[in-house]
């Protein structure tokens, strides 16, 4: 299935030339919006004290989670899918993509948290009678081969944007073979999001960077 066929689409414009001081200073000049992007996406932090006596930090998730949760409900229970909160989601998501693509290194214009920039990520709005009511109570588990393929490809992410750091301190330019390897596990990710957890659609995710 071609990612255009998909019910969520992600593009990132190549940048021909790329600044190399902020690439530089990357991870500290983003820290300000990845500040941001917690506080809007809510995710809660809880401590407590473990029968060793050691303090122990949990993560709730956040909105994201919690739209995702009420989003079953609603579909299983009133076959109904809100459109301002599917809106919602998929500007956090469009803002988080923007984050991500400058922390990765896929541009070095500044998050807006408004503009689309040079971040494209697209999502069709689903026709709720038309999904299996009870599908998304398992949708999130039969996703699990793509988690476990898609935290492999993060680690080669993580790798390729090392590489991609130094490329455009010497050359000025992201190679653009490595940068569409980046932006295609991106675009996997988004489309086992949109499945998963947006659950827009009931096709199954391919296998795919493409």
């Amino acid at each position: 299935m071609a990612d255009s066929d998909y019910a969520a689409r992600l593009a990132i414009d190549y940048p021909q030339k790329l600044d190399r001081l902020t690439t530089f200073f990357r991870l500290i000049w983003a820290i300000p919006i990845l500040i941001v992007y917690e506080l809007v996406n809510g995710s809660a932090w809880t401590q407590h004290v473990d029968q060793a006596g050691r303090v122990v930090t949990n993560s709730t998730g956040g909105v994201t989670i919690g739209l995702s949760m009420a989003t079953i409900l609603m579909i299983v229970f009133r076959q109904r899918y809100p459109r301002w909160w599917f809106d919602f989601a998929v500007e956090l998501a469009r803002f988080g993509a923007r984050v991500g693509a400058y922390v990765l290194l896929l541009t070095d214009v500044y998050p807006s948290t408004v503009d689309t920039q040079s971040v494209h990520l697209e999502v069709d709005y689903p026709a709720v009678e038309t999904l299996n009511r009870w599908l998304p109570l398992v949708k999130w588990f039969l996703a699990i081969p793509h988690y476990i393929v898609l935290a492999l490809l993060g680690i080669a992410v993580a790798i390729v944007t090392i590489i991609a750091w130094f490329a455009i301190l010497f050359t000025g330019s992201y190679p653009r073979g490595l940068f569409d390897f980046v932006v295609g596990v991106g675009r996997w990710g988004t489309r086992v999001w949109a499945y998963a957890f947006l659950l827009v659609t009931d096709a199954y995710p391919p296998f795919s960077l493409q």
